[in-house]
């Protein structure tokens, strides 16, 4: 009887250690920054995925894909879960796919962004093309969804609540920044209930570009970020002063991350409005966030989504892919000196 009761006093032990472990092991904010379980600051930079059912269809959401963007030096990978393919698919595969894809990334050492890939007017469901038309009913279950599935795996360090909010009165309809605002408080609240743990990521109007509003009116909940998408054409040049008054300043009291920056030149496949520039944006827009210590995926690791990063699936550089492929390993020797 004695000795059964120390195997259960050691049971439960090691159960609260791994339990507080567990814990203690997800990425949070503290003021202006994300920090890893060990309370350093960590600034997230990697590369964005297409879509897990677009390369489920094209036999590339294999190991390999996710090798290739470690050995790129990313250290952060974004799901582009677009919700047309979800449907198409079936949710229990596709989250089947993404839990693959998330033991993959563990592997190599790479978080995880989960992003619900729509573009257009949550608000009043108006959507800029077929492949992102949901509901808000829809996406509260996506996120339901993610929260409990992924509730005990820190691997999944960012929930980013809706990719492109797009508010044109003649395509999608109006919305103010405080209905926005409020919706992305109770998308929030839906995720707590389920992972009180989720760093939830928040994005302003102008295809997820302008952040002015936060100003005088943040996201009225903790462990929150902002999401920006400062694409070369979105402003002119200076860059940088447009950069500062419409996101950047955001950075100075609360953590911000560019879930899309990019470029494609001008004579290059899927060259398009706001993405057409050289590697003057590449080496301006890696400057000004580092100077911020603002985190960024790239768009996009995929040989057809533009502007694309690889040319085939030898992973093969494109313009953008050989400049941001030659800066995150650059930065990540640098981190490991």
């Amino acid at each position: 009887m004695f000795m059964k009761s120390i195997h259960v006093l050691i049971a439960s032990a090691l159960l609260l250690i791994v339990s507080c472990s567990a814990g203690d092991s997800w990425v949070r904010v503290e003021g202006n920054k994300f920090v890893d379980p060990q309370g350093k600051e960590i600034v997230f930079r990697g590369l964005c995925f297409s879509d897990p059912v677009k390369l489920v269809r094209d036999g590339q959401w294999n190991e390999r894909y996710f090798a290739e963007a470690a050995a790129w030096g990313s250290k952060v990978v974004r799901f582009a879960v677009h919700p047309a393919n979800l449907n198409s698919m079936g949710w229990e595969e596709t989250f089947q796919a993404m839990d693959q894809g998330i033991e993959w990334a563990k592997q190599h050492g790479m978080y995880v962004i989960m992003d619900w890939h729509s573009i257009g007017n949550l608000k009043e469901e108006k959507f800029t093309l077929s492949i992102y038309n949901t509901t808000q009913e829809e996406t509260f279950r996506f996120w339901r969804t993610v929260a409990k599935r992924y509730k005990n795996e820190p691997t999944v360090a960012l929930y980013e609540l809706f990719n492109e909010p797009t508010v044109t009165p003649e395509e999608t309809g109006s919305c103010t920044w405080e209905e926005w605002k409020e919706l992305q408080e109770q998308i929030i609240d839906t995720v707590r209930t389920y992972n009180p743990k989720a760093v939830c990521l928040c994005a302003g109007f102008d295809w997820a570009y302008d952040l002015r509003p936060v100003a005088k009116a943040p996201i009225d909940r903790p462990n929150v970020a902002y999401v920006s998408h400062p694409y070369p054409l979105k402003c002119d040049q200076p860059w940088e002063e447009h950069w500062e008054e419409t996101y950047g300043f955001v950075a100075d009291t609360y953590p911000v991350i560019c879930t899309e920056i990019g470029f494609c030149l001008e004579n290059e496949p899927g060259a398009h409005i706001p993405v057409i520039s050289t590697e003057e944006y590449g080496k301006h827009i890696t400057q000004y966030l580092e100077k911020k210590g603002i985190s960024f995926t790239v768009w996009c690791f995929d040989t057809r989504w533009a502007p694309m990063l690889i040319w085939d699936w030898d992973f093969t550089p494109t313009t953008q892919g050989a400049f941001f492929k030659d800066y995150l390993q650059s930065v990540g020797k640098d981190a490991s000196k």
